[in-house]
């Protein structure tokens, strides 16, 4: 079992799983609010803060879910409170995911109060028919309000997700949605190519014919957008994300970069002291475990060199900064599959979808649009 180094700073990622309604595309673990539940998350949410390594410095914060907007300002607050005094210091960076319709002033002025950093808004369309389509309950409009509210609360960062290869949707559509988007000036945007999960209603859809995947048009919307946000000032720093100077999301990167992190909250997953695993995504199950201190762990995994080092070199592919083999060797220098990897890597070179110097490797322009395929590949070492 490998126990990655305990003198840095780790991520903690908190998941809120309720949901006033599910999109068609989402396959998160969510639950509809009740009274009941949401005293009981809470209260389990503080057993499970309390057993937080007093001796860790947790450097990024990331609240995600379901909605997390959806609590209550009350609510917010106590979960806040009861996070941070749990903590040796604040974190650096606190990222908190709101939907539009969930963006009220009150909600804002507790968050800020608390010291979140970013806000973090799941916009996905401006345009009023894909967003029906997605199953998305705000409008434009909302949007709109709610991006006044964030903008007047002043959070030193923002992000917007944009989602693009919607069934239906034109490139012309596309560049409108992100034009709009920088137009009111986030120092972050997240891209996402449209998904089919499993056990969503899109997948559904897919199955019954009703809705298809048009490959080569993915491709055309993933270079146009990329073209387009580098003229409009938002820098690639990683295959979906895009920022401002100084402005890149430190817990996604610190993720990616295979270093520890620990989940909260239902369905959370962790990668903490050796392991990998995930609380039950059952907030029934969830609440029984931490209640009853069992503290239940679902897919574990045992962590070893070659496994961090395989992830690691995947993961930080998709970053434009790529990846250094000297440097992660030193770091896993237990690996054993290093030198499978490097020769994956020099194939790779030869095919024209990565490029080399010394041993620190990046993406192509035609490597990034393979990226999944790629890494896929590289599962196999």
């Amino acid at each position: 079992m490998k126990s990655l180094d305990s003198s840095r700073p780790i991520g903690l990622y908190c998941h809120i799983p309720f949901c006033a309604s599910t999109c068609d595309f989402c396959a998160f673990y969510q639950e509809k609010p009740r009274r009941y539940d949401l005293d009981r998350y809470l209260q389990a949410m503080n057993l499970e803060f309390a057993q937080l390594p007093r001796n860790r410095v947790f450097d990024t914060i990331f609240w995600g879910g379901g909605t997390p907007g959806l609590l209550s300002a009350k609510y917010l607050e106590r979960l806040g409170c009861s996070l941070l005094k749990n903590l040796s210091k604040p974190p650096i960076e606190w990222t908190v995911e709101m939907a539009p319709s969930s963006v009220k002033s009150d909600k804002l002025k507790v968050l800020r109060e608390l010291g979140v950093t970013r806000v973090s808004m799941g916009v996905q369309s401006f345009n009023p028919k894909l967003l029906e389509s997605l199953g998305r309950l705000h409008s434009p409009k909302q949007v709109y309000t709610a991006w006044e509210r964030v903008e007047a609360a002043g959070f030193p960062q923002t992000n917007l997700d944009l989602i693009f290869a919607i069934p239906g949707q034109s490139i012309e559509q596309w560049e409108a949605d992100i034009r709009e988007a920088t137009r009111l000036g986030p120092s972050h945007l997240s891209t996402y190519c449209l998904t089919f999960e499993e056990d969503t209603a899109l997948y559904v859809k897919l199955s019954q014919g009703k809705v298809s995947i048009d490959e080569e048009k993915e491709l055309s919307f993933y270079e146009r957008g990329w073209k387009l946000l580098a003229e409009l000032g938002y820098a690639q720093y990683e295959i979906s994300n895009f920022a401002k100077p100084d402005a890149e999301c430190r817990h996604n990167m610190n993720t990616w970069r295979m270093h520890e992190w620990i989940g909260c909250g239902p369905s959370s997953a962790s990668q903490y002291n050796g392991e990998r695993y995930q609380r039950p995504a059952d907030l029934e199950e969830w609440c029984l475990g931490m209640e009853s201190a069992t503290s239940p762990r679902t897919e574990r995994i045992a962590l070893d060199d070659n496994l961090l080092l395989a992830d690691a070199v995947i993961f930080g592919l998709r970053m434009n900064s790529g990846v250094d083999l000297k440097t992660l060797n030193l770091r896993f220098a237990h690996a054993t599959n290093r030198i499978d990897l490097e020769t994956k890597l020099k194939f790779f070179e030869k095919e024209g979808l990565l490029k080399s110097e010394n041993t620190h490797y990046k993406l192509t322009h035609q490597g990034r649009l393979l990226c999944d395929s790629l890494g896929s590949n590289l599962l196999d070492v």
